[in-house]
C-alpha cells in the first residue's frame, strides 16, 4: 500500500483543482498543487511522513504567497471606486432653501435637485436662505454642511 500511497495523493489533488472550479476562494487550486506535490514525493519513493509534509509546506505556502499577491496586485481602495447615490454627496455644494430654525439649526438644502433636512457641522453656524454650503457628511436622511466662504484663498489675494 505505500507504493500506492502517491496514486492517492494525485486523486487528491486533482479532486481539489477540479473543486476549486465550484468556489470562490481560491485556495483549494494550492491545496491541489500541494497534494500533487506530494504525489511527486511519493512516486520517488519519500516516506508517508515527508509526503504528508511535502504536502504541509507547499499548501501553505502558496496560499499565503497568493494572498499577499492578491492584496497588494488586486486591492480595492476607495479613490478608484465609483461613488453612487447618497455616497457621492459629501463634497458636493448646494443651496440653502430654508434658513435653519430650532435648537439644532435646523434648515433644508437642495443638492441635486434634491432637498435634504441639513444641520450645520458645527451644531451652531445658522444656515442662511439662498447661501452656498458644501456638504460634510450624511447620516441617516439628513447632511450636515458647512458654509463655503466666498472670500479668495491667499495665494489670490497678492
Amino acid at each position: 500500500m505505500e507504493q500506492l500511497g502517491w496514486i492517492l495523493w494525485l486523486v487528491i489533488g486533482i479532486i481539489l483543482i477540479i473543486a476549486e472550479v465550484f468556489t470562490l476562494g481560491f485556495v483549494l487550486l494550492w491545496f491541489g498543487v500541494g497534494a500533487i506535490a506530494a504525489a511527486l514525493a511519493g512516486f520517488l519513493g519519500a516516506p508517508f511522513v515527508f509526503q504528508f509534509l511535502i504536502f504541509a509546506l507547499v499548501s501553505i505556502a502558496l496560499t499565503a504567497m497568493s494572498r499577499t499577491i492578491f492584496a497588494k496586485y488586486l486591492s480595492h481602495s476607495d479613490e478608484n471606486t465609483l461613488k453612487m447615490g447618497v455616497d457621492s454627496l459629501p463634497g458636493q455644494v448646494g443651496t440653502v432653501t430654508l434658513g435653519s430654525k430650532g435648537a439644532m439649526q435646523e434648515g433644508a438644502v437642495k443638492v441635486y435637485g434634491s432637498t435634504w433636512t441639513a444641520f450645520p457641522i458645527d451644531g451652531e453656524t445658522e444656515l442662511v436662505e439662498g447661501e452656498k454650503v458644501e456638504v460634510v457628511s450624511v447620516k441617516g436622511s439628513s447632511i450636515y454642511v458647512r458654509r463655503i466662504s466666498n472670500e479668495l484663498p491667499e495665494w489670490r489675494n497678492e
